[in-house]
This record gives C-alpha cells, sequence and structure tokens, in this order.
C-alpha cells in the first residue's frame, strides 16, 4: 500500500463532466480528486450521514453550502456537514482541482 500519494499523478479531465477520482478508500473516509474545466459544475446535492470536505488545490470555484455562496481560491478548506446541501462552478479560466473527503465513506 502507498502512504504517500501525489494528488497531481491522478489529475484528469473530462469534456462531458467533471472528472472525479478516488485517491484513497479506508473503512472509515474516502478522499478523492475532483478536477473541474473552466464552467464546468458539481450540482448541489447533499450526502445523508455522511460529512464532506473540499480542499481547494488550484484554480477557484463559487461554492455553495447550505444557503452560502462564496468565491474560494488554492489553500481554502470548504466544510459541508451531513445533510446540508454543497455544490461548486469552476469560474476561473484554469482547471479547478479539489482535493475532497468524505467520512464516513461510501460503501
Amino acid at each position: 500500500m502507498n502512504h504517500f500519494l501525489d494528488w497531481r499523478e491522478d489529475a484528469g479531465a473530462r469534456a462531458e463532466k467533471f472528472y472525479k477520482t478516488t485517491l484513497w478508500q479506508g473503512e472509515y473516509v474516502m478522499v478523492g480528486l475532483n478536477c473541474l474545466e473552466p464552467n464546468q459544475t458539481q450540482s448541489v446535492h447533499a450526502h445523508q450521514g455522511a460529512d464532506k470536505f473540499y480542499f481547494v488545490l488550484e484554480g477557484e470555484g463559487k461554492f455553495t453550502v447550505g444557503n452560502e455562496e462564496r468565491n474560494a481560491t488554492a489553500g481554502t478548506l470548504v466544510v459541508a456537514p451531513a445533510g446540508i446541501t454543497h455544490g461548486v462552478t469552476n469560474i476561473s479560466g484554469e482547471r479547478l482541482s479539489l482535493m475532497v473527503a468524505i467520512a464516513p465513506g461510501p460503501k
């Protein structure tokens, strides 16, 4: 098992929908990478019984968490507790790369 991961090795793009991949899945948490090209969106949704966070690695996005909308850039942690709606749109001219984690992870 590799205990040291470089997210850049797993970055990617898809024209029809934002790219996402699982970087690591444990018994209690899933860590993933979401890459959104300019104007791509992850629709607002919620996870019942699971907390989620986005950590902005590069780019700029407009995040919705509950009733709040805010732009976030590299270095920002966006937290969406269980049951709270959340989503993101890439509002920049470059790729928006996000490390995401969900706990407990999907089974």
